[in-house]
């Protein structure tokens, strides 16, 4: 329990205590001595970690006669700060008679490394009414605040401040700038501020390649990492290695991925758990399960975020036994599970079949584990729910739960391509036109429909619906897949090979593959693929040149017999390029790995980690 400030404590203490002998104080100037004093005390709050020390410290600053200097009441506020008591910090600032720079920026501090940004920009509101100007620690802690917010407005207004006061050339300052339009998604203005800097240090650097990291752009993110070790300006922290290992993760790329792994150890910082967490995650992006299982086990005692990324990379590989084994683990170690931990639980109960161990877990969410169920947990029951047939169930959950923004879109899509799959052409109707009159995923919405109706055979509705999107000027996203080999990522676009160098030796591969295939009972099939009725011919050809397609056969003409196959995707594999690569992993007797929008997929010997349920 907390306990309450109180102020005459701290004066009893000071007055009750006879501990402080004078008697040497004649031989001695009263300057001396009181600078000596407040030395002492000052060194004493630096290390103080515990409340009993800072209270009886606190007193012995009152009695010394230095309640009121401003000195040595920031330093108490800042040790209180450091032992989570901003209840008396600010008590502390309310009744300083006199506050400087260091008070106001430290108590905002304070409220933003509390999680209680928005408390921060209050102070700095009132202090702009004082004449204390800010520095740029103050406003890097505002950036920070803002940063926190993801709140751009307020961000530009400390952005221009910055400006007026003289510091755009600041380090501190606009190393949080570049942070704070990074979390706002504005990478283009953080590359601004960077390429601005007289000088940059290790925190700018990684402040600009977090920026690319989280934005979608990995590349960049880590050719800035290489631009920084050729700089050799100084040695990456675990703060940049972190961003370059998620921006591995986030590409899928296992070479660079190892790189910066080898990075890590060279450094020393192997030992690091929030490294060890990072290059779990990355591995199992990766679809090297096995690779974040070793690093999994070495963290001597791994917390809520390592058990949780190897719970979600097991799901996605269609490992749900293991990933469950992973949950009940944890919690058998007293590990509290978070939400992200049970939407990777509910996705391997999805993936794997487990209807009923997912609905138990979603009852128990709450009650057990104080999880509430939020948006996407719903979405990974509706989908779950789906997978296995049972509409209906789907349905009603969908309807029941309260949810907006991008939750809405999640859930709804999610029961969208379930009632198409099973052919509900009236809920997919009903799924679609919610996502298209909330303005979300407008056009997967259009196409997933025109499916179900050519499911069911009305062509009629299907025409309609393709000269609705055209008239709207609604297009379907293009299916893309890219492949690394060496280091250099290769893209390829569904059905373009004008910018393939050796197109027609791959659309020869494809076509030897699918006679071979069709001599194993291969027939193709474009269920659920095409989005107008066209000739058998035609259907083939489309097919074939599928973006995995097109990369597959890149990586067969382009790599060593024997070498694995790693191929990413934007869209979900479609269940015709699923059953090819099953048959052609076996033909050219190769391990093939695809990583789609929701999961792997690990074809070995004509067969699928999926087990053809995905």
């Amino acid at each position: 329990m907390k306990q309450a400030w109180n102020p005459n404590l701290v004066k009893s203490l000071a007055t009750s205590s006879s501990s402080f002998s004078l008697s040497c104080q004649h031989k001695l100037p009263l300057f001396h001595f009181h600078t000596n004093t407040k030395t002492h005390f000052i060194a004493k709050l630096q290390t103080c970690n515990d409340l009993a020390s800072a209270t009886t410290t606190h007193s012995s600053v009152v009695k010394s006669g230095f309640s009121n200097d401003t000195v040595s009441t920031n330093h108490l506020i800042n040790c209180y700060l450091r032992l989570f008591r901003i209840d008396y910090a600010q008590k502390l600032f309310d009744e300083m008679p006199q506050r400087n720079v260091v008070s106001w920026t430290s108590l905002m501090a304070g409220y933003v490394s509390q999680g209680q940004p928005n408390i921060a920009l209050c102070l700095f509101h009132q202090m702009q009414g004082t004449f204390v100007l800010p520095n740029e620690f103050t406003f890097a802690t505002l950036i920070n605040a803002c940063s926190i917010l993801a709140n751009l407005e307020i961000g530009r207004k400390i952005h221009a401040l910055v400006e007026v006061s003289g510091l755009r050339s600041n380090l501190v300052a606009c190393s949080s700038l570049v942070d704070m339009y990074g979390k706002c998604n504005h990478v283009g203005e953080a590359r601004l501020i960077f390429d601005s800097m007289c000088t940059r240090n290790v925190v700018s650097w990684t402040s600009m390649i977090t920026t690319y990291s989280q934005n979608a752009q990995g590349h960049c993110a880590l050719q800035m990492f290489k631009e920084f070790n050729h700089s050799r300006l100084d040695r990456p922290n675990h703060f940049m290695l972190c961003s370059a290992i998620s921006a591995c993760a986030s590409l899928g790329s296992l070479g660079a991925g190892k790189i910066t792994h080898g990075v890590v150890i060279r450094l020393g910082h192997d030992a690091s758990d929030v490294i060890a967490s990072a290059l779990v995650d990355m591995y199992a992006k990766c679809g090297c399960v096995n690779y974040s299982a070793r690093i999994f086990r070495r963290i001597p005692i791994p917390y809520v975020i390592p058990y949780t990324s190897m719970i979600v990379g097991a799901a996605k590989y269609g490992l749900g036994t293991l990933s469950l084994q992973l949950f009940e683990e944890m919690v058998v170690r007293r590990i509290k599970p978070n939400d992200v931990t049970f939407v990777g639980v509910l996705h391997a109960c999805s993936h794997s079949g487990l209807v009923d161990k997912g609905l138990e877990l979603l009852n128990s969410m709450n009650g057990k584990y104080g999880v509430t169920p939020e948006a996407k947990h719903y979405t990974c029951v509706a989908d779950m729910l789906g997978r296995v047939g049972r509409i209906e169930e789907a349905y009603q959950l969908a309807k029941s739960v309260q949810v907006e923004g991008d939750g809405y879109a999640m859930l709804w899509g999610t029961l969208l391509s379930a009632s198409r799959l099973y052919g509900k052409v009236d809920i997919a109707l009903e799924a679609s036109n919610k996502l298209i009159e909330s303005n979300q995923q407008v056009a997967g919405a259009y196409v997933t429909l025109s499916n179900a109706y050519a499911l069911a055979g009305d062509w009629e509705s299907v025409h309609n619906l393709r000269s609705k999107m055209k008239h709207t000027g609604v297009y379907k996203e293009p299916g893309s897949s890219w492949i690394e080999i060496k280091e250099s990522t290769y893209l390829f676009h569904a059905g373009d090979m004008s910018k393939c160098t050796n197109g027609r030796e791959m659309l020869s591969l494809l076509k030897e593959l699918e006679e071979r295939m069709k001599e194993k009972g291969y027939v193709g099939g474009t269920k659920g693929l095409v989005f107008v009725d066209v000739e058998e011919e035609a259907k083939e050809e489309i097919v074939s040149l599928h973006s995995e397609k097109l990369a597959l056969a890149f990586g067969l003409i382009n790599t060593p017999k024997g070498v694995t196959i790693r191929i990413m995707k934007n869209l979900r594999m479609c269940r015709d390029c699923h059953e090819a690569f099953k048959l052609i992993s076996d033909i050219v007797e190769r391990e093939l790995i695809v990583r789609d929008v929701n999961r792997f997929h690990h074809f070995k010997n004509g067969l699928c980690t999926c087990g053809d349920f995905w």
